[in-house]
């Protein structure tokens, strides 16, 4: 079964609450003065920067188009080969520039060409990856990762994506590149090497969605009898239910549009161009797109039309071109599919990429207990914020990587699944939202008695530690309720 995203209320209270519970464990460690001072503010930058979700797909597959679209500047490039077989971080940041990080981690500022993209002055080879900032109010609350191909012209490009997200190089891993979520980028149905590329990158589904790319043309396409956008919906449905163990859902998206209408690139002459179309009928629009002399647009204005739009934004957007080029832009966005991904990013996806993010700070902060001379006082500490019920729901979470590692289809993951997503104890216990407190109780001590048992006979030690915090939760709930 797929995992829904509805609206909880609720994210943003339980992220505090992790984040303070994770600070002061920090301020905790800071106090022991030394190099530990340097560990806690390392770790604390982790935790209070905004969380960075990587994009990821084949070459082709759109996902440049898609950053272009979240950020709302034509910034990541689309075609160069140059500037797509390298990572790049898109930060928040004033004013806007670009660096270069090489493999040692040095870093150098690199010139933005027509003030927007990069131009690259370095073999791909060596570099580790580009950071650009940009001054835009889209990335205030996220970072966003693009990387080149899997699988794609040359071996060095997925190299290069596994370098940075999952080897976890010094340089990489020093230069924070390590990203809390993902958006996977498919077309049809995504391949065996993706899935376990994505498997190895160490996400959940909860963190991790998935978009049907370029939905405008899918199926027959623009021409076709069944519309491309609705039916790339009902494949995207299907298409949820099968990849369930890899992605929360599926979001079918048509980049190209929602790429011209969040970039600003369509203009009041296109508009008027698009309305002297609104009388056509389809066949006679498509010979005139097909046309070498198109009379009514000229060569230069149907060739603009074309790359901004498509052929399914030509047909769809001339109804309304006559209003200008605002509704235009409004016709594009609804049929795009970005509103939506928009929403999924800003939501659940950012929420469950902090419990991520704190399930990274924890293990940082448990490398520190093994390795520091201070091992004693950082276990303490660590012992002290692992048992903040602030951070209970983190270690749910690390429960649910485990088991996806060890033993994706034990019926302990979906177990996990449902604790982390549900909004109530009831959604949480899988029963009528309208159970009494006290029938949750009930339900809470039936689950526990089950775990219990599940927990004398286990097969791995994941399997262990995830009994060990559903027995926690049940008899957290079995008192609440």
């Amino acid at each position: 079964m797929s995992t829904s995203y509805p609206p909880n209320p609720a994210q943003f209270d339980r992220q505090q609450a992790v984040r303070t519970a994770l600070d002061r464990g920090l301020h905790s460690l800071a106090a022991f003065g030394g190099d530990l001072v340097d560990h806690a503010n390392r770790i604390g930058a982790i935790l209070w920067s905004p969380p960075r979700v990587v994009i990821v797909g084949r070459l082709k597959a759109g996902k440049s188009t898609l950053v272009n679209a979240l950020i709302g500047a034509p910034v990541a490039e689309t075609a160069a080969l140059e500037a797509t077989n390298v990572v790049t971080v898109y930060q928040a940041g004033a004013p806007s520039r670009a660096e270069l990080v090489d493999l040692d981690g040095d870093r150098r500022p690199i010139p933005l060409a027509a003030g927007t993209s990069v131009s690259l002055d370095a073999d791909a080879a060596d570099i580790a990856y580009v950071h650009r900032h940009l001054p835009t109010h889209a990335l205030a609350n996220l970072t966003l990762v693009d990387t080149p191909g899997l699988a794609t012209l040359t071996v060095e490009n997925e190299n290069r994506t596994r370098a940075a997200l999952i080897d976890g190089f010094a340089q990489t891993r020093a230069a924070s590149v390590d990203a809390d979520g993902a958006v996977f980028l498919f077309d049809s149905a995504p391949r065996a090497d993706e899935i376990e590329f994505l498997r190895q990158l160490g996400f959940t589904p909860l963190n991790t969605l998935g978009v049907l790319s370029r939905a405008d043309s899918f199926g027959e396409g623009a021409l076709g009898q069944r519309n491309p956008i609705e039916h790339a919906h009902n494949h995207a449905q299907k298409l949820a239910q099968r990849l369930a163990q890899s992605v929360a859902t599926v979001v079918p998206v048509a980049g190209l549009l929602a790429e011209s209408s969040h970039t600003g690139q369509v203009t009041e002459a296109d508009a008027i161009a698009l309305h002297t179309l609104a009388s056509m009928n389809t066949l006679e629009l498509m010979d005139l797109l097909e046309s070498e002399s198109p009379e009514q647009l000229g060569p230069v204005m149907r060739d603009r039309l074309l790359d901004l739009l498509g052929e399914y934004g030509v047909l769809g957007a001339r109804t309304v071109a006559g209003q200008g080029a605002h509704a235009v832009n409004r016709w594009l966005t609804e049929h795009s599919g970005i509103t939506q991904v928009k929403y999924l990013l800003e939501s659940a996806l950012q929420d469950f990429a902090a419990l991520h993010r704190a399930d990274r700070i924890l293990t940082e902060l448990d490398l520190l207990a093994v390795n520091h001379p201070a091992r004693e006082h950082v276990r303490t500490i660590t012992d002290w914020v692992r048992n903040d019920p602030a951070m209970h729901t983190v270690l749910l979470y690390r429960a649910l990587r485990g088991m996806l590692l060890a033993d994706p289809h034990a019926p302990v993951v979906t177990e996990l699944t449902r604790l982390l997503s549900g909004r109530t104890d009831a959604e949480r216990l899988g029963v009528h939202p309208e159970t009494s407190p006290g029938q949750l109780a009930h339900y809470a001590g039936e689950r526990l008695v089950h775990v219990q048992r599940q927990a004398i006979s286990t097969r791995t030690a994941a399997e262990d530690a995830a009994l060990a915090e559903l027995v926690r939760t049940y008899t957290s709930m079995r008192r609440q309720a």
